[in-house]
């Protein structure tokens, strides 16, 4: 296809009108959103509702199955995406420029206004198609996923609504591939942001005090910048590992001090981990703690986001969903790699009540630019991706 053929293909035409909508971090305003969701929702021919999940809505839109008592499919994506920095973009963020190489530039491209509109091109197909599912397939779009600690399906989930649905398995988003194969995410590892509140000896920056905020900082930095190191080692050391299968230790924020000559009387620290599913929880917790007393006394640890261990969903012949969505590709000729997520989805959520889920964007020989400047899918891709989801959601929900 070349570029008017792209321009004039009606599942794209669908996909540009959605990146269109500057649904961006911080203070998103969901309203665009809602009404083009119930606009696809009405050219389907589905019901959907609209509900809230704390403040903001989710967008639910049901498609009846032939057994409808089985438990039912969701596929979810979020309908919100992160900050911009235009200066550093070659095309508007939010114009969906579509250029000679077929390439769609807009924030949302890959994370994941894609995904959603997708699963509606590929609904789409299969419903002209005379295709009923056995299970209901349910499609949520879902608020304040990149928002930080009050992500919508983390309310969404706890409500009487959302246990009325039925759910069985769980579609979200995953990572673009840079190769041929699709990455399958079927695990998460553990969220921690951790401060600390380092307290010690204040005074004239010309002496040289004991016990000073600096000197037990420099002790437990040291301490878990080894580990990370650590970590780093493994990686080079198995060409099988990705950066999901280690844990990650990132120093983001430091603070402190009121002017140069002043030793102050506390520094605080804020420490981004993600912790490996083979990772001992409360040890590694121990680990972090007894750095702190062996310091100095003084020091504070706060968490200021402590998820707990999700178990991760099983990707062998106790999993029947699994079964048919390995299938479904295999007869499509795509090879997939099984991965940990090396972020954090909703997916995570669902698993945390005992729903498999699997994450799975069908983006390959594609470079990762989710939150990155110049975000892009490729037109064909995009086209591609709906394709491989008629076949993988039919075989889902026929299970």
């Amino acid at each position: 296809m070349n570029k008017s053929q792209w321009e004039n293909n009606e599942e794209i035409k669908i996909f540009r009108e959605y990146l269109r909508i500057p649904s961006v971090h911080p203070n998103v305003d969901y309203t665009a959103c809602v009404e083009f969701l119930k606009r696809q929702a009405a050219d389907l021919e589905l019901p959907v509702d609209v509900v809230l999940a704390g403040l903001n809505p989710v967008v639910v839109i049901k498609w009846l199955g032939k057994q409808p008592e089985l438990p039912s499919i969701v596929l979810n994506s979020h309908m919100d995406v992160v900050p911009v920095f235009p200066d550093k973009w070659t095309h508007e963020p939010f114009n969906a420029d579509l250029d000679d190489e077929g390439r769609i530039f807009g924030r949302g491209s890959q994370d994941m206004k894609s995904v959603a509109t997708q699963y509606l091109g590929a609904i789409r197909s299969l419903k002209a198609n005379g295709h009923q599912p056995k299970r209901t397939v349910i499609l949520t779009f879902v608020p304040d996923e990149e928002g930080g600690v009050t992500q919508g399906m983390a309310n969404l989930i706890k409500s009487d609504y959302f246990r009325k649905l039925n759910v069985g398995f769980s579609f979200d988003e995953g990572i673009s591939s840079e190769d041929e194969t699709y990455d399958v995410f079927y695990a998460e590892r553990t969220v921690w942001h951790l401060r600390l509140k380092i307290s010690g000896t204040a005074g004239h920056g010309s002496l040289l005090l004991r016990n000073t905020a600096g000197q037990k900082l420099n002790y437990v930095l040291n301490k878990l910048m080894e580990f990370r190191e650590s970590q780093v080692k493994r990686l080079e050391e198995d060409s099988n590992m990705d950066i999901g299968d280690v844990t990650t230790v990132n120093l983001t924020q430091l603070h402190g001090g009121v002017q140069s000559n002043v030793v102050p009387p506390l520094l605080e620290a804020v420490f981004d981990i993600r912790v490996a599913i083979t990772e001992d929880l409360d040890a590694l917790e121990k680990r972090i703690r007894d750095w702190c007393t062996e310091a100095g006394d003084g020091i504070e640890l706060v968490f200021e986001w402590k998820e707990p261990y999700v178990a991760p969903t099983r990707i062998d012949a106790s999993n029947p969903y699994w079964l048919a969505f390995k299938k479904a590709l295999d007869e499509l000729g795509v090879t997939t790699r099984q991965r940990v997520f090396p972020g954090a989805t909703d997916s995570r959520f669902l698993r945390s009540f005992g729903i498999p889920a699997l994450g799975f964007s069908p983006i390959n020989n594609t470079p990762i630019l989710l939150h990155d400047h110049n975000e892009y899918l490729r037109a064909d891709t995009y086209l591609r991706g709906i394709e491989i989801y008629k076949k993988v959601i039919a075989a889902v929900a026929n299970v």
